[in-house]
């Protein structure tokens, strides 16, 4: 976690933000569990913004893939493409 470039930082921490992506998938692309990425958020956000994230995370059941839809088969945009080396192709 100590090793990520500020990039990556701010890359997980919108991640983390995003309704649609689980954790999942951050642990697919930075290797960082939902716990890791709970602790990174606690270090990087004001204790007020952690605290609507982490309420904003519970509430949301497309955050964790196990209460996901079984429509959602994909963390990712269908308009995407490949994710390799952690760096994420656009159109």
């Amino acid at each position: 976690m100590d090793k990520l470039s500020p990039r990556d930082h701010d890359r997980i921490i919108g991640m983390a933000w995003e309704d649609r992506t689980p954790f999942e998938a951050i642990k697919f692309q930075f290797g960082l569990s939902e716990s890791d990425v709970i602790k990174l958020m606690r270090r990087s956000l004001k204790r007020s913004s952690f605290n609507l994230w982490r309420k904003r995370a519970h509430q949301i059941s497309q955050k964790h893939r196990k209460k996901r839809s079984e429509d959602i088969d994909r963390f990712k945009c269908s308009r995407q493409r490949i994710i390799s080396n952690n760096k994420i192709s656009k159109r």
